[in-house]
């Protein structure tokens, strides 16, 4: 059978917690002495491995001690995810760095979004690194990937959701906008912001207020604050 790695404890407490199987189940002792009961009646029996052997399976050291041979992460349906019932829906474009998905992912997750839309081309994926730095949080949260991006957000975009396109340059502010209905927001790779064909297919451009030198903020960091401030709106509504 076809498996992949996960790795850290609270990456693979959560592939338990999660939607795919964890096959087998490793851990250092000085992991177990941690915690004791890591696996207890949620998977396949720990193995106890020498730290030496898990570094060599996670080709890092960057494990704790926990490792997890899991099924084959599944990809969410991206239209689906565009017509569930006021859908929140967080749209990276170019964010190749793991650690910056595996950020957003956590934000996403937390802010209790409907998923996660990434393009096939130019775009990290869901892997062991990305699981590590989400925390866990893609076993919970669904992912997909769509082949043009820019099609994709002009065929999902319509009454019922709206595409906003996270842009330092913007003249409408994110206090401004109004996230309470369906939403999708679309954000670029540092430096590079989004391409002009995906910008060209959101309805409006917002832009998250900065007071102090910085220009910009991390893409993970940009995608809690709009997450959040959504997740506001929706329990108070816009402008309150």
């Amino acid at each position: 059978m076809t498996r992949e790695l996960v790795y850290g404890r609270r990456a693979v407490r959560e592939a338990l917690r999660g939607r795919r199987q964890v096959l087998e189940l490793w851990a250092t002792e000085r992991a177990l002495a941690a915690e004791p009961g890591l696996g207890d009646g949620m998977g396949p029996r720990v193995q106890r491995r020498p730290e030496r052997a898990l570094t060599d399976a996670a080709g890092t050291s960057d494990h704790q001690g926990v490792l997890a041979f899991c099924e084959p992460y599944r990809y969410a349906d991206a239209y689906e995810l565009a017509s569930a019932e006021r859908p929140l829906l967080v749209v990276l474009d170019g964010v190749s760095d793991p650690r910056n998905l595996g950020a957003v992912c956590r934000s996403a997750e937390g802010a209790g979004a409907t998923g996660v839309v990434l393009p096939a081309n130019r775009s990290a994926r869901v892997t062991p690194a990305v699981a590590r730095s989400s925390a866990g949080a893609v076993e919970h949260l669904p992912v997909a990937v769509v082949t043009n991006l820019a099609r994709y957000l002009g065929e999902v975009k319509g009454g019922d959701l709206w595409v906003f396109a996270a842009s330092g340059d913007a003249e409408t502010t994110l206090w401004q906008t109004d996230l309470s209905g369906g939403a999708a927001v679309v954000l670029g790779a540092e430096g590079k912001g989004l391409r002009p064909l995906v910008r060209r297919a959101c309805d409006a451009q917002v832009r998250i207020p900065l007071c102090g030198q910085t220009e910009s903020l991390n893409v993970s960091v940009a995608a809690a604050v709009i997450l959040y401030e959504a997740r506001r709106q929706r329990e108070v509504g816009p402008g309150a």
